[in-house]
Parts: C-alpha cells; structure tokens; sequence
C-alpha cells in the first residue's frame, strides 16, 4: 500500500521528450510493485527510507539521496523496507530523444543506480507538476520545462558508483529479455527462446530460475500481462485486440491467463485502474499544498 499523488499526461504535445507522467509516494512497509514492465523510461528518487530495487539478477540496496533508473519494456521489481520503508518521487518519460538525455546524465542499462545531493529541489520540481493537470497549452509548456529542469538538476552532481559484473549466464538472460521484448507480440514460445540463444529449454530453465527465480515461461508471462496492462489502462482498444497484440491467439486464453495473473478479468482491471488514475487526478489543491507542506520543511 501507498499514499501516492499521480500527475497521467496521455497524449503528449512534444515528440522528441515529452513527460509521461510524475508522482510522489510515502509507501508502507514491504509495499512493492511488479515484476512488471512499463513502456517508458522511469527515474525514481528516494527522499526518505530504504528500499530494494531489482533488475534481473541484479539486486541494489537503496536509502534517501539515491535514485534509480527504469528503462523500457525492461522487468522490473522494487519494494520498500519492513522497518524504514522509503517515499520516493518519479517521473516518467519519452520521446525519440530520451535514450540520448537518458545517456547524457550517466545512466544506461549497465549502470541503473545513481546518488544525487539535490534531493530538495527534485520535490519542488515534481510538486509543481502535481499542481498542473489540466492538459492546456499553458501546463504543457509549463510540464516541459519542469521536465527539462528536473534533468538540469540530476546533472549537476549526479554520482555513478559502477559496480556491475557481467556473467556469462546474465548476459543469456538479458539477451533472451531483449529477445522477448522484441516478439512478444509474434505469439512466441519458449522453445523460440532458447531456439534464439542456440541453447537446450532445461538450461534456459535453469538460468532464468537463478537470475529472476521465475521460469521463462512465467517471465514471458508476465512481461505480456504487464505490456497489456498499460493497454488496459492508458487506451479504449478492445480487449480483443489487445489480446492479439500482447501474443495470445484469442481473448479467452489472454483472459484466463490475465485472471490467474492478476485475479480478475482484463476488463474489471480497466475499470478498476481507470477509476483509481481519476482519483488521484483530481487530488485537490488542499491536499497538493498538504504534500508540499510535508516534504518541503
């Protein structure tokens, strides 16, 4: 569970780099999210707290000034700590020039993790943009240049600890990863998979189990809930169709297997979650000023 604040922006105005969306959460202990995998880039910082983020095998240890880095279609989990759990702020991002900016600040796939001392202005930067939800000309500008000093502040003393040592099992893992967020949407197997890595399915098995203690069957699983929940929630495309464009065959197969997912039908999810984006959109003015209040002392 979360106390959250969420600022959705669904039809960006800049195609270039555009924000996607922003929020703040104080989070309840052990409160986590995924594995999932969301379409845009995702930088989270933590302004109190601690927490786990992980990525793959991959597992980092995280505390207040340090923030971390989502990248898209990519298998995420993080969670925060049972004694001192976190409240972080994020801001979602896209565009044909994120990769570039993304790089220009020292952050790739290699290197997720960051510290930066600027903590205070990064609040003031994402509570500005929570005060701005109506989609006119006037916010949108006004979101873009937040955007763009949100980034002007992570550059000015972003810190990169590199640490990162690469396997050759990892490196089956993130190309069999990459292999799945490619042609996922083909209706792949498994045995395409490990067709691809030119290995037998039990070794694929195994390396999957020891990096994401999950099967590849239940990581391409769940990789195509998550693609389709953003669908759900983000678009009006039929079921049907999204059903198709996640590799199901049919929408009574994509439903079962969206129930035993999540346990309920793709269509109470799209209610559900529409329902809950709303909400959270209509935070009042109050309950802005509130936060502000709270975490800018």
């Amino acid at each position: 569970m979360e106390d959250s604040y969420v600022l959705q922006l669904l039809e960006p105005k800049f195609k270039e780099f555009h924000l996607c969306f922003c929020g703040y959460a104080d989070c309840a202990p052990l409160h986590s999210y995924g594995p999932a995998s969301r379409p845009n880039y995702i930088i989270h910082y933590i302004l109190k707290g601690k927490g786990i983020y992980q990525v793959g095998e991959r597992k980092y240890n995280l505390s207040a000034g340090q923030g971390f880095l989502i990248e898209p279609e990519t298998l995420t989990f993080y969670q925060a700590d049972q004694e001192d759990p976190w409240s972080y702020l994020w801001i979602g991002f896209g565009g044909s020039e994120a990769k570039r900016l993304v790089l220009d600040i020292g952050l790739n796939s290699a290197q997720l993790t960051f510290q930066c001392s600027y903590g205070e202005e990064l609040k003031k930067i994402v509570l500005s943009m929570l005060r701005h939800t109506e989609s006119t000309n006037s916010n949108l500008y006004y979101l873009q240049g937040k955007l763009y000093d949100f980034f002007s502040v992570l550059t000015r003393d972003i810190f990169i600890d590199i640490h990162e040592e690469r396997t050759k099992e990892t490196l089956y893992v993130q190309q069999a990863i990459s292999y799945i967020r490619n042609h996922y949407s083909e209706g792949i197997q498994v045995t395409d998979v490990a067709r691809y890595l030119n290995v037998n399915r039990s070794y694929l098995y195994t390396i999957f189990k020891n990096s994401l203690d999950l099967s590849p069957k239940e990581f391409l699983t769940k990789f195509r809930i998550s693609r389709a929940k953003e669908q759900l929630t983000l678009t009006d495309v039929p079921v049907e169709a999204i059903a198709i464009a996640s590799g199901y065959q049919s929408s009574l197969v994509f439903t079962k297997a969206f129930k035993q997912e999540c346990g309920m039908t793709p269509s109470h999810y799209r209610k559900a979650n529409r329902e809950g984006t709303r909400k959270h959109l209509a935070a009042s003015k109050e309950e802005l000023s509130e936060i502000e209040t709270k975490t800018i002392k």
